[in-house]
């Protein structure tokens, strides 16, 4: 069935847990190599389970890319973000362009970039932007309503939401993409974030709310409470992702969330960044507990409530550098040692083949 004709639940259906046997398979080509025994620690851990995903010994990520989904945030008029919202879609054209951090990273890596528009404030015209070939505009509204008031958008834009990302991920997927990064854009957006992830982890505010982009210690607190109040106000039921998307969530959460459950249908890798993506993979496991093990986490973000999001999800993050950028930067970043890996598992010698006495039994 066509990506764009299907629904959630056909989705949800159509998603099988990661094939044991196949990194099990990979585990004793691991316990061959020379070297000690699992001398190189999570690399080994990394390759095996692309190959329980890829359902073959020999896994290919020569096809990279990085969807970075942008969105803007009605709780902004809160005073929850350092920064003013035209930053959004100035920061979408800068990643056009090819200036941010997002695209430096991804060029060591050899993933392409691709930006979608979920629902930012300004109307971007692809045709008239640098770099607007790489450009989506899926607009779903203009910015979400704010979630301190009341339902940050509707049950039906919140799966409208996640049905895009599920669509966008799979038509790259389709075009040979192996493996997928996803990032985000929004001023605001680590608001909604903590918000989906203390109601899906139970953490508390204290625990799951941090600085975002910089907030001071007053804005700090002003953030923390508004979250409280969006909670209070909205009630979202923690087992039902739709509810807790459409009621505390953003677009490009939902886009995110999408792009997960796309990766487990097709079977691909996605290299979630940090706590926004996270967020994204919070929902998407919310409706279907198998994506889990086609996640990567790229890296453990500085933002407080990243280890709790993390833990929730059973993932170790691949680096820890003290990153707080989001873009998807901490995703691309991770690319680069998840291909070390692969190279190890197929390229290192075992020790018959290098004529190397192996250790006794």
């Amino acid at each position: 069935m066509n990506s764009k004709e299907m629904g959630l639940k056909e989705i949800i259906d159509g998603i099988r847990p990661v094939d044991t046997q196949w990194i099990e398979k990979a585990k004793e080509r691991t316990t061959q190599l020379v070297m000690p025994t699992r001398a190189l620690g999570q690399l080994h851990d990394i390759s095996e389970r692309l190959c329980g995903i890829q359902k073959t010994l020999k896994p290919s990520i020569n096809r990279k890319a990085v969807i970075v989904m942008a969105g803007d945030h009605g709780a902004v008029a809160d005073g929850v973000s350092a920064y003013p919202q035209e930053i959004t879609g100035a920061m979408v054209q800068t990643f056009l362009s090819g200036g941010a951090g997002i695209n430096v990273i991804s060029r060591y890596v050899g993933a392409d970039v691709w930006v979608v528009d979920m629902g930012i404030i300004p109307d971007l015209d692809p045709g008239s932007l640098k770099g607007g070939n790489q450009f989506l505009v899926r607009k779903i509204a203009k910015g979400t309503a704010n979630l301190v008031k009341g339902p940050a958008m509707t049950r039906e834009d919140a799966e409208n939401s996640i049905l895009t990302g599920f669509e966008l991920a799979s038509e790259l997927f389709e075009k040979g993409v192996d493996i997928l990064g996803t990032g985000d854009m929004g001023i605001g957006n680590t608001t909604p974030a903590a918000a989906i992830g203390a109601v899906i982890t139970h953490t508390s505010l204290e625990e799951m709310v941090g600085r975002g982009a910089g907030v001071d210690d007053e804005g700090l607190i002003r953030k923390r409470a508004a979250i409280r109040q969006g909670i209070e106000i909205n009630q979202p039921d923690p087992t039902d992702g739709i509810d807790v998307l459409s009621k505390v969530g953003g677009f490009e959460i939902g886009g995110i969330a999408g792009c997960v459950l796309a990766g487990a249908y097709h079977s691909h890798s996605v290299v979630i960044d940090g706590f926004i993506s996270t967020a994204g993979a919070l929902i998407a496991e919310t409706l279907c507990k198998n994506v889990t093990g086609y996640l990567f986490a790229g890296h453990r973000s500085a933002e407080s409530g990243h280890h709790a999001m993390l833990a929730h999800l059973g993932l170790n993050p691949i680096l820890d550098l003290g990153m707080r950028l989001g873009e998807g930067t901490g995703g691309a970043l991770a690319m680069g040692i998840i291909d070390t890996a692969v190279q190890i598992l197929t390229d290192v010698l075992t020790f018959k083949e290098a004529g190397v006495p192996d250790k006794e039994p």
